[in-house]
């Protein structure tokens, strides 16, 4: 949609067609089910079409310009799934994939003629369109999708695109058409992820609202209170225990008693991963894949 021949240069993305990864390995710190025992499989990709100006994966994304990633070939991308399933992963976690999609189907395809069968995981920022979803629906099997905020003013703010508000109710919709309900047990539905941003509390009932009239018999709901700012910045402060009580009652008064609520009192988890690292992440949240090592370092 934004209409940039990408074989040619960078479109909003900032991504060519060549599928750019800067990270690979197995992760700890997604909700449990996907986690499962020795964590998720995660495949980090270069670049997003949506630039939130508090992201905290800036380093690969494109927010403030850097947008950090190794070039992976298509068989390489296929070894690096099949690299995954090798060593334990539960899932394997897709995220922002969104601009690569026709390039991670062909990836999908092959690994599975050659013996891949992890549960795939879609996580991305719903800043997307049912169309290109449509493309690699029939290989995913649970959503991992954010509903960042469903106001205008919010999106502005902190998501960069005032649209973002309008352009997820119809991805939503989409998958709860294709994904109707959500089993854990058996690793299929969806999973919607919003993150409580500070001083935004009003945006985050008013979401609570929506979600209760609309997805709750159809989603879990992971409810996230990690914001936080890239160089800490100091106009913005936690979410305090008034408020989080605040959640934890309206969701009871609403009904919403599947899914996940992150505990606001992790304050010694460094939720801002560092990508040029060979472990962004705690060690003790995340394994790198040795195959995703080897081509970064070649």
């Amino acid at each position: 949609m934004c209409g940039v021949n990408r074989y040619e240069r960078t479109g909003v993305c900032m991504e060519t067609d060549t599928v750019r990864i800067a990270w690979s390995g197995l992760h700890r710190g997604e909700e449990p089910p996907i986690t499962g025992e020795h964590g998720s499989g995660m495949i980090f990709f270069s670049g997003c079409p949506l630039h939130c100006q508090y992201c905290q994966n800036r380093e690969i994304s494109g927010s403030d310009g850097m947008n950090y990633g190794i070039d992976f070939t298509i068989d390489e991308m296929t070894e690096l799934m099949l690299s995954l399933q090798a060593m334990g992963a539960a899932t394997l976690n897709l995220v922002t994939g969104t601009h690569f999609i026709p390039s991670i189907v062909t990836s999908l395809e092959e690994a599975k003629r050659r013996g891949f069968s992890l549960p795939v995981v879609w996580n991305s920022s719903g800043y997307e369109r049912p169309e290109a979803l449509s493309l690699i629906d029939k290989h995913i099997d649970i959503y991992l999708l954010d509903c960042k905020t469903l106001s205008h003013g919010t999106a502005s703010r902190f998501c960069g695109r005032k649209e973002y508000a309008d352009a997820i109710i119809p991805v939503m919709e989409y998958v709860k058409k294709t994904h109707p309900y959500t089993d854990m047990d058996k690793m299929r539905g969806t999973i919607l992820r919003h993150l409580v941003f500070p001083g935004e509390l009003k945006s985050t009932f008013s979401f609570l609202s929506y979600f209760a009239k609309h997805y709750k018999d159809s989603f879990y709901l992971s409810l996230m209170t990690q914001f936080v700012p890239p160089l800490g910045n100091p106009g913005f402060e936690k979410i305090t225990d008034d408020e989080y009580n605040a959640l934890v009652d309206m969701m009871e008064v609403l009904g919403i008693d599947d899914g996940f609520m992150q505990d606001p009192s992790d304050d010694d988890i460094l939720w801002i991963p560092e990508f040029m690292d060979d472990v962004p992440f705690p060690e003790s949240f995340a394994d790198p894949c040795p195959y995703f090592l080897a081509i970064k370092h070649r």
